[in-house]
C-alpha cells in the first residue's frame, strides 16, 4: 500500500509522530550553487525581477566580460545558458541571511554626562526663583478650574512622585524628570549632506519661560549612532543608580536636597517615535488602533503588554497584527519606571505646524484659491485659525 510514510535519509521508516529530520545547516556565507552573493543577486535581478530575455542577458554578459577583461577577471555568468544551469541547480531553501554591516560595526558615541547636566541646571543661581522642586496642582480660586502651565503641574509628575514615595527611604526627596528630544539634522550640504542625530536634554523642574528663553536650561548632551536604543542606554546609564536611591545635590537657592531622577517625556517626530518604540511604520507608537479603523479604538500600549506579546506570539503576528518589531528592545527597558509608549511626546513643529498646516492645509488652500473653486474671503478664516493656534503655542 502506498501510505506515504515518513522515513530517514537511509530509507528506514520513522515511528508515527516522529518530527521531521532537520535540514542541514548552511554557513551564513554559503551561496551555493552560486559562487558568491553577487552571482545570486544578478541571477535574481535578471531572471526574477526583470524577466530578461536570453538575447538581452547574453548582451549583458558580453558587456561585463569586455569590462572585466582588462582586470583579468571574468563575469559571473558566461551567457544565459550558464545562468539558467545554475538556477536549475539551486535547491529549495532559505536565502542566506545578510546582516546589515552597521549591525556588526562598532560605533563611537560622543556625549556629556546627563547627570552632570542636571547638577549644573539645579545648581544655577539664575533659576532659584524659577524652579519647582515638587509636583503641584494649581486651581483658579474663582471657579476651581484646574490650570496647567509648567511641567511639574502635570499629572505625570504627580504620579511619578506617588510611585517613588512608596519607598520610605525616598520620603522628602525632590523628583527631577529628565526631558529628552532628538531629530535628524543635515549639515554640510555642500560636502555630502552629512546627517547627525543630536540628543537634547533638560529637566522638568525649570519653568517654561526659562527653557524657552535660551538660558542654558536646554542643552545638547550627545550625538546618537545608528543603533539608537543602545546609544541612549549608554548615554543615560549614569542616571540609573539614582533613579531608585537618592543623591544629595546643591541647588541654586543654596540648599542641599535629596533628588531622585526619572526619565521624562521624549520629544520626537513620528519617524523618530517609531525607531524609539520599535513599532512598525504606519502604526501608532501610543496605541494598537488600526489606522484604517480608528473608530473601533484600541488599547494603549504599555511596557508590560508589549513584553507579554513578544513572549507569546510569533514575530510575523507581532508585525502584522500589533505593529511590533519583536527582535528590538526600547532603551527604556533598561531603566526603572520608564515606559517608552507613555513617555513619547509629539513634536509640535513637525507634526502640528509643518504636518497639519504646511504639508496639508496650505497646499489645499493654494490649490483651491488658484483654481477659483473657493473665494479667498471664504478661505482666509481657515488660515487665520491656524495662525492663531500657532501664536497660542508660542506663548
Amino acid at each position: 500500500m502506498c501510505l506515504g510514510r515518513p522515513c530517514a535519509a537511509d530509507g528506514t521508516f520513522l515511528p508515527h509522530g516522529t518530527p521531521p529530520t532537520p535540514a542541514p545547516l548552511k554557513a551564513p556565507d554559503d551561496w551555493s550553487p552560486y559562487r558568491n552573493r553577487i552571482e545570486f543577486e544578478l541571477a535574481e535581478f535578471a531572471f526574477k525581477k526583470c524577466h530578461m530575455s536570453a538575447r538581452n542577458l547574453d548582451f549583458l554578459c558580453d558587456l561585463m566580460a569586455a569590462t572585466l577583461a582588462r582586470h583579468h577577471d571574468t563575469p559571473p555568468f558566461v551567457d544565459h545558458k550558464d545562468l539558467h544551469n545554475v538556477i536549475d541547480a539551486t535547491q529549495l531553501g532559505e536565502r542566506p541571511e545578510v546582516v546589515p554591516p552597521w549591525m556588526d560595526d562598532e560605533f563611537e558615541v560622543w556625549y556629556r554626562d546627563p547627570r552632570a547636566m542636571a547638577h549644573n541646571i539645579l545648581a544655577n543661581p539664575d533659576y532659584k526663583d524659577e524652579i519647582d522642586y515638587v509636583p503641584f496642582r494649581e486651581y483658579d480660586a474663582s471657579d476651581s478650574t484646574r490650570r496647567w502651565k509648567d511641567f511639574m503641574s502635570g499629572d505625570w509628575a504627580w504620579q511619578q512622585a506617588d510611585t517613588i514615595s512608596k519607598d520610605p527611604e525616598t520620603h522628602g526627596s525632590s523628583l527631577v524628570p529628565i526631558i529628552l528630544g532628538s531629530d535628524k539634522t543635515t549639515v554640510s550640504v555642500g560636502t555630502g549632506n552629512n546627517e547627525y542625530y543630536p540628543l537634547y536634554a533638560s529637566i522638568g523642574n525649570v519653568r517654561n519661560n526659562v527653557r524657552r528663553a535660551h538660558r542654558d536650561a536646554l542643552v545638547i548632551i550627545g550625538f546618537l549612532a545608528i543603533p539608537k536604543s543602545i546609544s541612549l542606554s549608554a548615554i543615560l546609564s549614569s542616571l540609573k543608580p539614582v533613579m531608585t536611591t537618592y543623591e544629595v545635590v546643591r541647588c541654586g537657592d543654596g540648599h542641599f536636597r535629596r533628588v531622585i531622577y526619572s526619565l521624562g517625556p521624549y520629544i520626537a517626530d513620528y519617524e523618530e517615535q517609531l525607531v524609539l518604540s520599535c513599532v512598525v511604520k504606519h502604526w501608532c507608537p501610543k496605541c494598537i488602533a488600526v489606522r484604517t479603523d480608528l473608530d473601533s479604538g484600541g488599547r494603549y500600549r504599555c511596557h508590560e503588554h508589549t513584553d507579554f506579546l513578544i513572549d507569546e506570539l510569533h514575530a510575523d503576528i507581532l508585525w502584522d497584527e500589533y505593529g511590533l518589531i519583536g527582535d528590538l528592545v526600547p532603551f527604556t527597558n533598561d531603566f526603572p519606571r520608564a515606559d517608552i509608549h507613555e513617555l513619547l511626546s509629539f513634536d509640535l513643529l513637525h507634526q502640528l505646524i509643518k504636518g497639519a498646516f504646511k504639508d496639508h492645509s496650505f497646499p489645499e488652500f493654494r490649490t483651491r484659491v488658484w483654481t477659483n473653486e473657493y473665494q479667498i474671503s471664504s478661505t482666509l478664516p481657515i488660515i487665520w485659525y491656524f495662525i492663531e493656534q500657532w501664536m497660542i503655542i508660542q506663548l
